[in-house]
């Protein structure tokens, strides 16, 4: 489950799928049990990898510029999709796998999950865009410990530390994931979509900008007409049948 250039271009495909047809959430997992991702593959023959050892030599900052505007080309489709993304870590989340994990709206970790931010070792950084990520999940302060140290984090305390929301049982983050997933999708997709743009852009934006970005989306919300199923519903003690948006 390394990020090598298969990872990227098969992930490039998936999107085209997910943008075509969108689900009302989504499962973002590595395949098999044992890792989440082990991150960026720095072995040599990887092209990425190879494409930069002249770069380093001559200490030109262009190519590691362009590659990683590309990785991003990528990661911003992913990041953009206005359904909740929820990070299922089954395993090991090391460096670039911990920063996809950190990305994700939600996260659930299996309880032998193990994460770390490891780039420092390799005399690298985050740049993925985890390390800001990390930062507004649980603060300056543990995000420096935790970039700065590369120190490995179970999934106990990653809980304590607000870097997971929920442990699953053992072998079970996927499935975990899933109902989380449809426990949401359950939802009105319109609510879900609006609440979740504002939950993401908040962070970004002054105190009375976020509120107003809030309340313009609510009230676009209401106009649409999606809570008459909910309310109908709620009256009807029926569960809701909402549509998905167009």
């Amino acid at each position: 489950n390394a990020l090598d250039r298969e990872m990227w271009a098969s992930l490039e495909q998936v999107l085209e799928l997910l943008e075509a047809d969108l689900p009302r959430a989504l499962v973002v997992t590595g395949a098999g049990t044992k890792a989440f991702s082990a991150g960026m593959d720095v072995n040599p023959d990887n092209p990425q990898v190879a494409r930069l050892v002249g770069a380093v030599a001559a200490r030109d900052v262009g190519p590691a510029r362009a590659m990683l505007d590309e990785l991003h080309g990528v990661l911003d489709r992913l990041f953009a999709l206005p359904v909740p993304l929820i990070a299922a870590i089954g395993g090991l989340a090391y460096g670039g796998g911990a920063e996809l994990a950190a990305r994700c709206d939600l996260r659930v970790a299996d309880p032998a999950a193990i994460l770390c931010f490891s780039e420092v070792r390799l005399g690298l950084m985050p740049d993925l865009g985890g390390g800001v990520a990390l930062t507004r999940l649980v603060g300056p302060g543990r995000a420096a410990d935790l970039i700065l140290t590369a120190r490995k984090v179970d999934a106990a305390e990653a809980l304590r530390l607000g870097l997971v929301n929920r442990v699953s049982d053992p072998g079970a983050s996927v499935d975990a994931a899933v109902a989380l997933g449809e426990q949401i999708a359950g939802n009105g997709p319109r609510a879900v979509r609006a609440a979740l743009a504002v939950i993401r852009r908040g962070a970004d934006l002054p105190w009375r900008d976020a509120v107003a970005a809030e309340v313009d989306a609510a009230a676009h919300l209401i106009a649409s007409g999606e809570c008459e199923a909910g309310i109908a519903a709620l009256f009807g003690k029926t569960a809701p049948d909402f549509v998905d948006p167009t």
